[in-house]
């Protein structure tokens, strides 16, 4: 069985312990999720994630809309 969690870049960033790249992001990361307490992020649904998009695309009508007009 595989285990996916999703971590919040900001709950692994006190785990960081120098200048940011990617073997220390994973060492990071790993460290993170090793922790008993930690938080993860639910993943999204497919509906979830086109009511995104939906809005996604809702405000940049709006956005261009605007610039048009002024």
């Amino acid at each position: 069985m595989v285990f996916i969690a999703c971590l919040h870049p900001s709950l692994r960033c006190p785990f960081v312990k120098s200048n940011k790249n990617d073997y220390r992001d994973a060492e990071a990361i790993a460290e993170a999720v090793e922790r008993e307490n930690m938080r993860f992020v639910p993943i999204k649904t497919e509906d979830q994630l086109d009511l995104q998009a939906l809005h996604r695309v809702r405000d940049r009508l709006v956005a261009r809309r605007t610039s048009v007009i002024n």
